[in-house]
């Protein structure tokens, strides 16, 4: 029997729905695919709403309120209905799929505080590519250690505040539009009529290619799942958490739309609007009502919060997720490793580390505008393809649904109905997954550099995934993952690589304009360093420590 004081500890299920809205959409989400649209978004919000978003949170509300007592999230589900195997590599991807976002999340960190220090959003004149990758490490180093000062507090806390803050903020930009129109103000695009929210070429490759963007934008509610062990009733209140998203998403998205189009002229957008638009969005109709910058600042602090509720869930939610239910056999001992907080300590490093690396091939590109639309890009790719699991299991659930525990909530009662769906949500997501390869917002210059990450990137995910089992079985087999030997040519390899990508990173992409001989001092300098803490890292294979 739990105590009273065990009990005060339940999480009402809203604040479940407002750490998992943040996960799922906000301003910026709409910001992104206007960009990409223009006014015909409205008609994909709308088209997505009823035949993606509902059915995408009702799916999941079936499957939390199914395994309620599972804390894995889409690794337990994955598990209960496909296997160990199965189960390990959904949490993987799932996991590793979602480091894209938290660095474009951190990304909006510093941009957030850029707005607020410089009153601008011209960020490459006040730093380089460079600065821009430490500042964004810094703030993943500065949570790890939150969560470990905080930990669960500060998500309920955080998720609140940015959850309601970014909410009432759209609310009351979607009000000022209408009383604008409603005072005879001027729209941005013409023609502003039910026309021009229809798309001309529905089934053009260009078209369907950004789509992938807004399940990405849509996607993340199952991120809740793992802290249903933290409701009262999980199964019952599961289910409202997750129909109070699906509301405030439709609002968002519609009603966003609409007013970005009023303030915007939809045929003429600025090349920086998916970084900058929405603080855009703030001061011109600030402005417009002679209120100066107020409605810009009090947005910026607003986004600001809001990113970091959502960078505190990312590197919580989706490393529970990973390691909270995947067999222990897939994973190196080290990742399994959980600190007197009881929190992944290890995951975290881990998710820091992949991050890194993403944040360095985003140096290849010229400017801090291109690296933000790649994330994009690379999230409306990876994003729907790990989706993919939430549907499959579902598809698996219905399909044996003799062999589960009968939930308290039920979206659909017939099992070949919600086999239907399933596959319907499936098949959608993949496909739109696999257009997502081609970038959507890139000049002939950047093109070729984004296209060629976007294949990279999820090749080095699955490769990533797979070593983990088979460094774990030599963990298993022999006691540690490799010999001396083994680790004296990884650690040369490591090095003459490391060496190699900072000569050129620092020759050719993050300080061009630095004179020749403090361009080679520091190359010696930062090989120096990249040369002295791989050998830190790598140096104790022969006492197992690495794995």
């Amino acid at each position: 029997m739990q105590t009273e004081n065990e009990k005060s500890h339940y999480i009402p299920w809203f604040i479940i729905g407002l750490m998992d809205f943040v996960t799922v959409i906000g301003f910026d989400d709409i910001i992104y695919n206007f960009r990409n649209q223009g006014l015909v978004a409205l008609f994909t919000w709308v088209l997505m709403t009823f035949f993606y978003v509902i059915p995408y949170n009702l799916i999941v509300a079936h499957m939390g309120s199914t395994f309620s007592e599972e804390g894995g999230g889409i690794t337990s589900w994955m598990r209960q209905t496909n296997g160990d195997t199965v189960g390990y590599f959904a949490g993987w991807f799932y996991w590793i799929t979602e480091l894209p976002y938290v660095v474009d999340v951190a990304n909006s960190v510093i941009i957030s505080a850029g707005w607020i220090l410089n009153g601008d959003g011209n960020i490459q004149s006040h730093m380089g590519n460079a600065w821009f990758g430490i500042l964004s490490a810094f703030v993943f180093v500065v949570f790890i250690w939150l969560e470990h000062l905080f930990k669960n507090k500060s998500l309920e806390v955080m998720s609140t505040i940015g959850g309601i803050a970014m909410f009432g903020m759209t609310v009351l930009f979607v009000i000022m539009t209408f009383v604008g129109l409603k005072q005879g103000r001027a729209i941005a695009t013409h023609p502003f009529n039910l026309q021009a929210f229809m798309p001309k070429h529905f089934w053009s490759f260009r078209f369907l290619s950004t789509f992938g963007l807004f399940v990405f934008a849509m996607n993340g509610s199952e991120m809740a799942a793992p802290y249903t062990g933290n409701m009262k009733n999980p199964s019952r209140d599961f289910p409202k958490a997750l129909k109070m998203i699906a509301i405030m998403t439709m609002f968002l998205t519609l009603f966003g739309t609409f007013s970005l189009g009023v303030y915007f002229n939809a045929h003429n957008l600025p090349n920086d609007l998916k970084m900058n638009g929405n603080y855009y969005a703030f001061q011109l109709i600030g402005h417009q009502f002679g209120l100066g910058n107020i409605l810009l600042y009090t947005f910026t602090v607003t986004q600001l919060l809001y990113d970091l509720a959502q960078l505190a869930i990312l590197l919580d939610g989706s490393t529970r997720i990973f390691l909270a239910d995947v067999n222990k056999r897939f994973l190196p001992k080290q990742l399994t490793k959980i600190n007197a907080d009881g929190l992944p300590i290890n995951g975290y490093w881990l998710t820091t580390a992949i991050c890194g690396i993403i944040m360095a091939l985003g140096g290849l590109l010229p400017k801090i505008n291109d690296i933000f639309n790649w994330l994009l890009d690379l999230n409306g790719i990876v994003s729907p393809f790990a989706t993919c699991f939430l549907f499959w299991s579902f598809m698996m659930l219905r399909r044996h649904a003799k062999d589960f525990p009968t939930p308290d909530y039920t979206y659909i009662k017939s099992d070949r109905a919600g086999f239907l769906v399933g596959l319907w949500m499936f098949s959608v997501t993949f496909i739109l997954a696999v257009m997502g390869f081609f970038p959507t917002d890139s000049d002939p210059k950047t093109f070729i550099t984004m296209l060629s990450l976007n294949f990279a990137v999820p090749a080095g995910m699955i490769i990533l995934g797979f070593m983990m089992p088979w460094l774990a079985k030599r963990q298993q087999t022999n006691g540690v993952a490799f010999g001396p030997r083994a680790w004296q040519v990884i650690t040369v390899l490591l090095a003459i690589g490391l060496m190699a990508a900072t000569t050129y990173g620092i020759n050719f992409r993050l300080f061009p304009h630095i004179a020749g001989g403090e361009k080679v001092l520091l190359i010696v300098v930062a090989d120096a360093v990249m040369l002295g803490l791989t050998l830190l890292v790598t140096r104790h294979g022969r006492k197992g420590i690495t794995a």
